[in-house]
């Protein structure tokens, strides 16, 4: 039988506010445990929560980026349960009333095709407190500086189909909301998590499956790796004559295996009920349209702009105005350049790749644009060689110099562009290549082009690597067909 996927995402993206959503106390990540969880985070008896502004007008600031209906009642729920991280017995959330209503997100795949993804609302809550395992033989600590801080939990539709259509979403979605400044996007600190809600079909089946929830996934890859398991896993549950149950999983994804968490509840299971303490919270369209005067130049908006102001492809533009701070990395490096598809090739090839293998965000890297620029700047003057290009990189990926000038002096990088001395190499080389000059002389056009390699590697060992290729190429050509 022939399954079809189909995928929803709930993502946690914590706001980037100085203060918690109902009380004063700090939101900076790393302090001491609980250092930062004052009596109104407690809960603690005679306290009252006061709405921190700054996470209402981040949360419409979402809502208008994704041309989504902004709710200008806005009103607070308790959720009800009990564990060990929630010190109040509930979360205070938003059910019935969210402040973002209807939006969509459109994603662009590998093949070049695109697709809207549905967002069915947005709403703002608390976050829990944090369990540690690690360290306590046995038992758990509680962290309590996260209980309180300000969330917007964004729920797509379940529109997505495949592992690649979910990651694409995924990384869209971080790039907008780090773009435009509500969050700071570090997964790895928790700022943004991503539950994802699976179900399988029979192709045609327009009724959907029993879903599960794989919860708190941290990075890109685990997403993707934590569906191929799961789509797997539901398949061979179902063609082995069993059935799926509605649960809650977590994914290890070290060890690429998953395991159930708990039934997965449904609304009345909390016992949803109208916050007490909080009075419904409204704005007028003045309020909202001097929030969308504020919103910075989106990342669909800057990639039009790479393809008609810097000639850049589609495919170029959008992963370049993915995100803020590459954004800015590229246009910074293209300015001190002059030269936008060289650097868009450099940033895409050499220093993604080196993200990637060391596994880093252009954020937190020393390597500055105008060091990018100026190294690009020097491979088109002709002053250094793509290869040795590569090492000047290196050099100041370590940080062994910040200047590339010097560091080309000092690595013997220079190529050497006299073409008196380049042509006095050329002639010592080619007269020990007799044979070599005769058989690319005798042969076609065609042919002729690949014997011209042939002569390049000794050119290059004679220079000592330090000779210009293109006027070792011109120099060459000239003298093979004269």
């Amino acid at each position: 039988m022939q399954w079809e996927t189909v995928i929803g995402l709930e993502i946690h993206a914590q706001l980037t506010t100085q203060s918690k959503i109902f009380s004063g106390s700090s939101t900076t990540f790393g302090a001491d445990a609980n250092t930062q969880a004052s009596a109104v985070d407690l809960a603690m008896p005679g306290t009252l929560p006061v709405p921190n502004e700054e996470a209402f007008r981040k949360a419409i600031m979402f809502g208008l980026a994704i041309d989504a209906d902004i709710n200008k009642r806005s009103v607070f729920d308790r959720k009800n349960y009990f564990y060990p991280d929630l010190p109040k017995g509930y979360q205070t959330t938003q059910l019935d009333h969210p402040i973002v209503g209807a939006g969509h997100v459109e994603i662009q795949l590998k093949d070049g095709s695109k697709k809207s993804i549905r967002i069915h609302h947005a709403h703002l809550e608390e976050d829990a407190g944090k369990s540690l395992h690690e360290d306590f033989h046995g038992m758990s600590g509680i962290d309590l500086n996260r209980a309180g801080t300000p969330l917007i939990e964004i729920v797509t539709e379940p529109d997505m189909n495949t592992a690649e259509e979910a990651v694409a979403f995924a990384r869209k979605l971080h790039g907008l909301v780090s773009s435009i400044g509500i969050c700071d996007g570090e997964m790895s600190q928790g700022s943004l998590r991503f539950d994802v809600n699976i179900s399988i079909r029979p192709v045609g089946e327009e009724k959907l499956g029993t879903r599960t929830e794989t919860k708190n996934l941290n990075s890109f890859r685990f997403m993707e790796k934590a569906i191929a398991h799961e789509v797997e896993r539901q398949i061979e549950l179902i063609e082995d004559g069993g059935e799926v149950k509605q649960e809650t999983r977590l994914y290890d994804g070290d060890k690429d295996i998953s395991r159930s968490m708990r039934s997965k509840e449904e609304a009345n299971d909390y016992r949803y009920f109208p916050c007490p303490d909080l009075l419904p919270v409204v704005f007028d369209d003045s309020y909202i349209e001097a929030i969308r005067e504020t919103l910075p130049e989106l990342p669909d908006v800057k990639q039009a702009r790479f393809i008609e102001q810097l000639g850049l492809s589609e495919y170029d533009a959008g992963i370049l105005s993915a995100e803020n701070t590459m954004a800015n990395f590229f246009e910074a490096t293209a300015k001190t350049c002059n030269d936008s598809k060289l650097a868009a090739n450099w940033i895409m090839g050499e220093l993604s790749a080196r993200l990637n293998s060391e596994d880093k965000s252009i954020s937190n890297i020393d390597l500055k644009a105008e060091q990018l620029g100026s190294l690009i700047s020097r491979i088109k003057d002709g002053t250094v060689s793509s290869s040795g290009a590569k090492k000047v990189f290196d050099a100041l990926w370590i940080g062994e110099d910040d200047n590339v000038d010097k560091i080309i002096e000092a690595k013997g990088l220079k190529q050497v562009s006299d073409t008196g001395a380049l042509e006095a190499i050329v002639d010592e080389v080619l007269a020990g290549m007799t044979d070599q000059i005769e058989q690319y002389k005798s042969a076609d056009d065609k042919k002729r082009k690949k014997l011209m390699g042939g002569f390049m590697g000794p050119l290059m060992k004679a220079s000592k690597g330090q000779g210009n290729p293109k006027l070792f190429n011109q120099i060459l050509a000239k003298k093979l067909n004269s």
